[in-house]
């Protein structure tokens, strides 16, 4: 009796033992958090800029296919450019202005008289081969263009390109502009990023207290102690004019080169306002960077 007892006691005891869970699968950890995405870079802060290249087509003809590309460049890139026409308009001036005052001087000062951080200055010619390829009508047309970005403050060049190119054409004027365009791609490609480059590393340069390059051009100063007092009196101006140069004083006319803090308009203005001693100013004519005016004894 006690065997069958105990052999029922064993039945139920093993229905209501359960076998233990199972273990937790292992899973392999197939699966990675996403790489971060790629911070995009900052955009480049480029200059306001102006263009001016004088540029031949076949050695002698004006054109303005560099000038036109440059501009277009400057605007695909984001680099905000002076009005196109009012540009062009100004071509002659500036071009006067350059030989005056030297070109990065001149085209400092024409740059600041539209706006303008930064203008880009060079020269750019083509022109046809002597001959003809193989006695047939096909001619190489070589163009090299040279170009330099100028900072409008300083009048310091931030970057400089040269390139050429050649290509082969049918007829002079198409084959010109072809060469005259391909030059220029090339050195726009190397000018253009390197002037941001270069603009951006300027901002952390200390801000110039003298920006504008004056030249002043003064006559009537047919005596020496009005060569004197104009002289000092420009340099007594120590909040509005630095490194004060005479260039050269001859027939009564004296020529200054400074760095202002003022535009050349104000600085006429000052001028005009606080006069050497014994002397009065008039203003003849104000133009970029440049004063002309004539002083006269009290």
């Amino acid at each position: 009796m006690k065997m069958i007892f105990l052999g029922f006691l064993a039945v139920l005891l093993s229905g209501c033992i359960s076998e233990p869970p199972p273990a937790p699968v292992q899973w392999e950890q197939s699966w990675q958090a996403p790489a971060p995405v790629a911070q995009r870079a900052a955009p480049v802060d480029y200059p306001r800029v102006m263009v001016i290249v004088d540029e031949k087509s076949l050695g002698t003809i004006a054109t303005a296919e560099v000038e036109t590309l440059a501009i277009t460049k400057c605007q695909e890139l984001g680099v905000p450019v002076v009005d196109a026409d009012m540009n062009r308009s100004t071509i002659a001036r500036g071009q006067q202005l350059f030989k005056m005052a030297g070109d990065n001087r001149a085209a400092a000062a024409l740059g600041l008289e539209f706006g303008a951080e930064v203008v880009i200055i060079g020269e750019a010619v083509a022109k046809p081969a002597a001959s003809r390829i193989a006695d047939s009508n096909l001619r190489t047309y070589q163009a090299v263009v040279t170009l330099r970005a100028v900072r409008t403050d300083n009048a310091q060049t931030l970057t400089a390109a040269s390139k050429d190119a050649g290509v082969v054409a049918l007829e002079d004027v198409g084959g010109s502009a072809k060469a005259l365009r391909a030059a220029a791609e090339l050195t726009l490609s190397e000018l253009v990023p390197e002037m941001g480059r270069k603009w951006a590393v300027r901002s952390s340069e200390p801000a110039n207290p003298f920006p504008h390059s004056v030249e002043i051009r003064a006559g009537g100063v047919d005596a020496l102690w009005k060569l004197k007092a104009l002289r000092d009196n420009l340099r007594s101006r120590n909040d509005e004019v630095d490194q004060v140069i005479q260039r050269s004083y001859a027939a009564g006319m004296a020529e200054f080169s400074t760095h202002a803090a003022l535009p050349a308009e104000e600085l006429a203005e000052a001028l005009v306002l606080q006069p050497p001693e014994g002397l009065k100013i008039q203003i003849l004519d104000i133009a970029a960077g440049n004063i002309q005016l004539r002083v006269d004894a009290k």
